[in-house]
């Protein structure tokens, strides 16, 4: 986690992972293919999970695995094939079963070219539903949990 300064104060950053677009991501345009956005969303997650100490074999073995409920991506700048882009990741918790995910994928540049806002729950895979606090669960099970913000 990289940390910043704003007016005085020391901020946390969110998470983030380098992506490079690649050509075969693109579609008819050049322009990188709307679903693959969602892939480089997913992508820095598990990222961001594995950073903080946590697996996916480690999720399962305690019974839990994580679910999106909803995602949103607002479009603003396209991606061509080669672009370097940084795609972040910072959960954000409330009380309740739900947290959201908010994420930007950035070019070098600094420009946005897409902001992807998301709701997620993590699932008791024998109950099939939704765990209480998922806050508490990601709290227990990382190694690293202020990548969470906890």
């Amino acid at each position: 986690m990289k940390l910043s300064r704003r007016e005085g104060e020391v901020v946390a950053e969110p998470f983030s992972v380098p992506v490079t677009v690649r050509g075969y991501e693109t579609d008819v345009q050049g322009h990188l293919n709307q679903s693959v956005y969602l892939n480089y969303a997913e992508h820095a997650r598990w990222a961001l999970l594995h950073a903080a100490g946590i697996s996916q074999a480690g999720l399962t073995s305690k019974g839990v695995g994580p679910v999106a409920l909803e995602t949103t991506i607002r479009y603003q700048r396209e991606l061509l094939a080669g672009d370097e882009v940084e795609v972040t990741c910072d959960f954000v918790w409330g009380e309740g079963k739900t947290f959201r995910i908010r994420q930007t994928i950035r070019k070098a540049d600094g420009t946005v070219s897409a902001e992807v806002t998301a709701v997620g729950g993590l699932m008791d895979l024998k109950a099939r539903k939704l765990v209480p606090d998922p806050k508490e669960y990601f709290r227990a099970l990382a190694s690293e949990p202020r990548l969470f913000g906890l």
